[in-house]
């Protein structure tokens, strides 16, 4: 009996234009494959070992005759190529219209209203990258103590400040502020607090962030496992995409080493439940940049310290590797990219050289985890329980 499953999301490693792409803008998008194609020398050899370059499309870099786990791709049911809509479809919330989205900026009434209810002006209210944004209006924000707000080709809205001019409380709450607004029609998937230190010519982002997502419509896999009186160890944004909804412990770590650091101390301790760890570096550092050689070696040091994960599990234990959504730092975009997700299932229970080829939605992985902790449930996917477990 599997007691414990350790669920890891790389955050925008995706493996290939899902049929809907071209609606999104993203075709030619393969956040993974475009990488190996574009590095030289790059390799994730514990990933390979697992069977990453055995799922349907990859097969062509160097996939394996033999492999460690289950393997399989996943289309995306829901609408949208969010960070929230990809995790709540992972967890068994299918969303039939994707969250509303600001090309424009924000109407002017409920820019007003934010203001009415901050204190503060406003200034910026467009899509634009997280650093540009700051490099343009950073040294305006440091004279007047206005809030730079912006948005991006995803469902949200982002709230930048210098530390020492908005203190981290006050930018927090700020941003609760905007989440009560940000209901109904304007109900986007995400309010995010983007605070930076450093001078004009030199502002850096800190890993202060704060995501404040909407509160899931319904139940999740995190609320079905926690209900059951086992544990739901949240590690990384986790909380702030559930809105801590169905979480009993949580550690909001800030990049991919503290992550990892905290998923193998987690995975160290006695309890039998649910780990659910998101690796955010691999997206907001990288692909949303653009970086192709920062997202690779951030991908082999994930890579290298995934023996240590896998070192540390017991005989009773599932490890699930997936991802999001995509990001191809290799396109012309530094937007998300509607891209199959990688779905990989190891352990001392799991088949190996198993492959599934293409399952019809991330909810699969929800649906699964619940099967295999035997747990009643009315969420959406299809179970693969009896196709990976030995």
């Amino acid at each position: 009996m599997i007691k414990r499953i350790i669920l890891i999301v790389l955050d925008s490693v995706g493996v290939g234009e899902l049929p809907d792409a071209a609606l999104y803008g993203d075709e030619g998008s393969n956040t993974l494959k475009n990488i190996y194609k574009n590095v030289e020398n790059f390799s994730l050899p514990n990933l390979e070992h697992l069977g990453i370059l055995n799922i349907k499309g990859l097969e062509d870099i160097k996939g394996s005759e033999s492999f460690l786990g289950s393997v399989a791709k996943c289309n995306e049911k829901s609408k949208g190529k969010d960070t929230t809509t990809g995790h709540w479809e992972i967890a068994g919330l299918i969303l039939d219209k994707p969250f509303p989205t600001y090309p424009q900026g924000f109407p002017d009434d409920l820019i007003k209203e934010f203001e009415k209810r901050t204190g503060r002006r406003v200034m910026g209210n467009y899509p634009a990258s997280g650093t540009e944004i700051i490099k343009e209006l950073g040294k305006k924000h440091m004279e007047t103590g206005n809030l730079i707000v912006y948005t991006s080709a995803d469902s949200v809205f982002q709230i930048a400040a210098h530390e020492e001019v908005v203190p981290l409380d006050e930018l927090y709450d700020i941003c609760r502020i905007a989440r009560d607004l940000l209901k109904g029609p304007h109900g986007v998937g995400r309010v995010i607090a983007r605070p930076f230190l450093g001078q004009e010519g030199n502002f850096t982002r800190t890993g202060n962030r704060k995501d404040f997502s909407l509160e899931p419509f319904r139940d999740t896999m995190l609320d079905y496992v926690k209900n059951s009186g086992r544990e739901v160890f949240a590690i990384g944004k986790i909380e702030d995409i559930f809105a801590n909804k169905g979480i009993t412990k949580s550690n909001h770590t800030k990049n991919n080493d503290e992550g990892i650091k905290a998923t193998i101390q987690a995975i160290k301790e006695d309890f039998e439940g649910l780990i659910f760890t998101n690796l955010v570096d691999f997206d907001m550092v990288y692909g949303h940049r653009n970086d192709i050689y920062g997202y690779a070696h951030s991908l082999m040091s994930f890579d290298d310290k995934l023996a240590d994960i896998m070192g540390s599990l017991r005989d009773d234990d599932l490890l699930i590797i997936t991802a999001d959504h995509g990001c191809d730092p290799t396109t012309a975009s530094t937007d998300h990219s509607r891209e199959y997700i990688p779905l990989i299932f190891y352990g001392k229970r799991v088949k190996a050289n198993n492959n599934l080829g293409i399952l019809d939605t991330y909810a699969c992985i929800g649906k699964t985890v619940l099967d295999i902790f035997e747990i009643e449930n009315d969420l959406e996917g299809k179970s693969v329980k009896n196709q990976i477990l030995k």
